[in-house]
Parts: C-alpha cells; sequence; structure tokens
C-alpha cells in the first residue's frame, strides 16, 4: 500500500529497532541512503541495523556506518532504493522479503511488495527522498550523512549529467555540501579513480561491441574472465555500462554482465524517446526511463536472442 510522507516519517518515530534492507549488487543510491538512514535513526537513540545480501565493493566500503545488534526477529524492517524483492538478492529475499514493513523508493516500477512503501517515481534518487524524511525526523545532518546523501545525489543522476536531475535535486546536493558533504571527494571517488587494470577491461569490453538496427543500438559483453584477467570486480563494471550509450548514433546501450554463478545482468541505458523501463519488465526487470536492468538465467546467446527480439519492437 502506498502511504505519504508524514505517515513514512511517523513509522520511523514509532519505532526503536531497525532492519535496513538494502538491494544485491548495491550502488551509491542504495547504501548511501541506506547508511545515512541508519546514522539518522541511531542520533535519535534508536537502534539499527543495515543488511546487504553481498559483499559490499571497495569502492563504496567509505559509505558504511557501524550498525547496531538488532535482533533479526524483531527489527522494524525498513527496504531503501528497492524496488521489487527479489533484488533484494535470494537470501536477504528468502528471509526478509515479506516482513518488509516500510519500503522507500524513487523507482516508478515498485512492485509494491512491501507492507507499506513511500514512493516518488520522479525523484532523481532515493537519497533525496532519505534527506528530506531525516530533516522531518528532526536529526541534525552532519557531514558524515551529508557525504553518504550526497554519494546517492551523485552516483545516481551520473554527477548530475542524466535527464532525471531536476531543480530540486541541484537545491539539495547544495544543501547537503552545506552540511559538510565531501564533494569532491566522492565525486572524484566515483567518478575518476579506475583500478590499474580498467583500462584493459575496457578495452577488451568494447573489443566485444556490437552494433545492431543500423547503428541505434549498442551491445557489449562483461565475462568474469575479463574480470579475472584485468583483476576487476563486478563494481567496475559500472564505467563500462556507461559507455554503452555514449557512441553517436545509438539510442540503447546494453551491457552483459556475467555473474559467478554463470547468469547474466543486463544493464540497458537509453537516451529520449525509449524508455529503459519499460523495455526491462518484458524480461521482470525495472529501474528508470533512462537507465533500468533484468536478469537472464541462461546462455549468453539465448539472452542476447531474447534481449534484441525484444529491441524490434523498437526500432
Amino acid at each position: 500500500m502506498k502511504i505519504d510522507f508524514s505517515r513514512a516519517v511517523s513509522l520511523l518515530k514509532e519505532n526503536d529497532n531497525f532492519l535496513i534492507l538494502t538491494h544485491a549488487n548495491a550502488d551509491g543510491d542504495t547504501l548511501g541512503g541506506g547508511f545515512a538512514l541508519l546514522l539518522a535513526l541511531r542520533g535519535l537513540g534508536k537502534k539499527a541495523k543495515l543488511i546487504n545480501n553481498d559483499p559490499i565493493p571497495e569502492k563504496y566500503r567509505f559509505l558504511i556506518a557501524e550498525s547496531d545488534d538488532v535482533p533479526e526477529e524483531s527489527g522494524f524492517v525498513v527496504s531503501v532504493d528497492v524496488a521489487d524483492k527479489v533484488l533484494l538478492g535470494k537470501e536477504i529475499n528468502e528471509k526478509f522479503g515479506s516482513k518488509v514493513s516500510l519500503a522507500i523508493d524513487h523507482h516508478s516500477t515498485n512492485k509494491l511488495f512491501a507492507k507499506e512503501t513511500y514512493l516518488e517515481g520522479d525523484s532523481a534518487s532515493v537519497c533525496e527522498i532519505v534527506y528530506l524524511i531525516i530533516k522531518e525526523l528532526g536529526v541534525k545532518i552532519d557531514g558524515e550523512i551529508a557525504t553518504r546523501l550526497y554519494t546517492g545525489c551523485s552516483t545516481d543522476t551520473g554527477c548530475f549529467r542524466y535527464s532525471n536531475v531536476t531543480p530540486r535535486t541541484h537545491r539539495i546536493a547544495a544543501e547537503l555540501i552545506e552540511f559538510g558533504a565531501r564533494h569532491g571527494e566522492v565525486n572524484v571517488r566515483m567518478f575518476e579513480t579506475k583500478k590499474p587494470g580498467f583500462l584493459k577491461l575496457q578495452s577488451l569490453c568494447l573489443a566485444s561491441l556490437e552494433l545492431y538496427f543500423e547503428g541505434k543500438v549498442s551491445v557489449i559483453v562483461v565475462t568474469q574472465k575479463m574480470l579475472s584477467d584485468c583483476s576487476c570486480g563486478e563494481e567496475d563494471c559500472d564505467a563500462i555500462v556507461a559507455l554503452s550509450r555514449q557512441i553517436e548514433g545509438v539510442r540503447a546501450g546494453i551491457t552483459f554482465k556475467e555473474k559467478k554463478d554463470g547468469s547474466f545482468k543486463v544493464s540497458v541505458r537509453t537516451h529520449e524517446g525509449l524508455d529503459a523501463a519499460a523495455f526491462c519488465s518484458a524480461f521482470g526487470g525495472g529501474g528508470h526511463a533512462r537507465a533500468a536492468g533484468c536478469q537472464f538465467e541462461c546462455s549468453l546467446e539465448e539472452a542476447k536472442k531474447a534481449v534484441l527480439d525484444e529491441m524490434k519492437k523498437y526500432f
């Protein structure tokens, strides 16, 4: 059930022990929003613990904040930036997927799996929403909270370059800087710092590049062998995904990323005129108009054929 802003704030005020869930394959928005909320709740004298299905990637570990020892059977479960319980990851979904009392999200494709959901589908990041909630809770926002929120605002907008950016996005980012967000450090870490092997990975991925539909659709493949040979991790794929739609004439960039279990995560990036979330929904995925994803439990060839067959409807 969808709820309004005041109800979401009331739920956080009324409870004292929280389990905060972030989505698997964690990014800066889910972790920034989750850990900022954790710090805010602890600032109110409450206890909070953040749980993620996967190890947190090295580039995001600066966002980690100390969790409390909250019993899993008695915590009030809150999800942050999660549109569907399956996105929590297999283990966390099995334990908590049906126990989420409050979902805070900005994905218009949210499946309303939680008991109550506060959704702003036009918000550029969940961290914008969490920021407004924290202010309403009356928590003093310090540099640590501000840095985590700024990270989500920046990473989910491609450092404020994407079309999801609104005037509110810029106003909130400015306020977070005033509160002490380490914006320069965050942007260098997120967008400029690359591992030594990344250039080799980028070269291998670009060698896999294929163009379809008269150059309007690009396809890039990232395999586990590529990652291993370049001493890179899945978190290094973010910049690769961004490359997929930077080619002149490309309207949709598709990246197939092989997971350790042999399945493939597909990331879709589009320009105006093609809704990435609507496209991915055909495969049980979702996301945003310009950035979305889905999952395939099959071979690369089968996944690629399915995706390109669906693309025929658009081109």
